[in-house]
């Protein structure tokens, strides 16, 4: 439940989104090339062949403002091609946001788990940036010429808490040279970074609850993160490798629950690669209790199997994958204090987002 004391943003979505438009200019390249060729074999991580037929039979692709139903029609160099997606209705989404802090160069909100920061996949709509350009055309009357708050960083999907955005150019740049900074410290010296570095212009600590009884009371993990090839992410798959970019958190055991078997955790990052605490608990032999994805030693579980769904989806494009992909749910991770200097003025600014019940050991759920 949302505390009283804080604001709170955000308004229903709607029951289908506006769907999307996909443009693309023939280049001498493609020229000569018949309609469902370009398309199959351009965007053929969309949809397969029998797809993209079905799209265009079904009048969703226009070349320089008219219809085109022919899939052998051939392209013309300077041609304007456009696949418009259809509206549908994406999964079921948070859509309350906390405000934690607030001033003239940035906001902060409390993330819920479920609810994804950046359009992408099946949610193009139902997203914090969509609420935030709802929520800004609201207060145009009251906000500077310009002020159109955006997210300087991301949580994963099922991750809740300190969500940073920018409302001014200022802070967008300031925020996000804090971030590569971090990023930079920790390529150069990732075993003190954390410790004995220069004054880090941002601080990030989460809590977790990971399976297993982890036995030190302070780790330092340093496993490096890149990308792998995996079936149903197009971009590839962050996991532990030792080929990837350099990464360094540091865990504190807060409370061990020997009869569940699991162990709460605060993880302090510095900048963060995607799904760095994921990867990196998961790499010492203790995943996230409930992550559906990683599993003990860094790597995705069913990483082998063909984790594509190869029928049809109402639109003509893949099923959604079968096996766990990154944005699934399930997991306990939150983005819990925050600490930066303010962009304009310098002066540190601590944000804290209130705990889950989960993630607050025995002393703070009895306060």
């Amino acid at each position: 439940m949302l505390g009283t004391s804080s604001p709170v943003i955000g308004v229903p979505w709607p029951d289908l989104n506006d769907g999307l438009f996909y443009n693309d200019v023939v280049k001498p390249s493609d020229s000569g090339k018949a309609l469902i060729e370009f398309y199959s074999s351009k965007y053929k991580s969309s949809a397969p062949l029998e797809g993209w037929l079905q799209r265009i039979q079904n009048e969703q692709i226009t070349i320089d403002g008219q219809i085109i139903t022919d899939p052998e029609t051939i392209l013309r160099i300077g041609s304007e091609v456009v696949y418009r997606r259809l509206p549908w209705k994406e999964p079921d989404t948070p859509y309350l946001l906390e405000v934690l802090y607030e001033d003239d160069e940035m906001i902060a909100l409390n993330k819920p788990s479920g609810l994804q920061v950046l359009p992408g996949g099946v949610f193009q709509q139902r997203t914090i940036l969509t609420q935030l350009q709802w929520w800004s055309r609201k207060q145009s009357s009251s906000v500077s010429e310009g002020s159109h708050p955006v997210p300087v960083h991301r949580l994963g999907r099922g991750t809740s808490g300190i969500l940073l955005c920018a409302k001014t150019r200022l802070a967008r740049t300031q925020l996000a040279a804090y971030f590569a900074d971090g990023a930079f410290c920790i390529g150069r010296n990732r075993n003190t970074s954390m410790v004995e570095g220069t004054k880090r212009k941002i601080s990030k600590i989460y809590r977790a609850l990971v399976t297993g009884i982890v036995h030190d009371d302070e780790v330092s993990i340093d496993q490096p993160i890149g990308r792998i090839h995996y079936p149903g992410v197009a971009q590839g798959l962050y996991v532990a490798t030792s080929s990837g970019k350099p990464a360094f958190s540091k865990v504190d055991v807060l409370e061990r629950d020997e009869q569940g078997n699991n162990t709460l955790v605060q993880v302090e990052i510095q900048s963060g690669r995607p799904h760095q605490i994921r990867i990196h608990l998961s790499s010492i032999g203790h995943p996230l209790l409930g992550d559906p994805l990683y599993v003990a030693g860094g790597q995705p579980n069913c990483l082998h199997s063909d984790s594509v769904n190869q029928s049809f989806a109402e639109d003509g494009g893949y099923q959604r994958p079968t096996k766990p992909v990154p944005g699934d749910c399930g997991y306990y991770l939150h983005a819990h204090q925050l600490v930066l200097d303010h962009p304009r003025t310098n002066e540190a600014v601590k944000i804290i987002a209130p705990l889950p019940p989960i993630l607050r050991t025995h002393g703070e759920a009895e306060e």
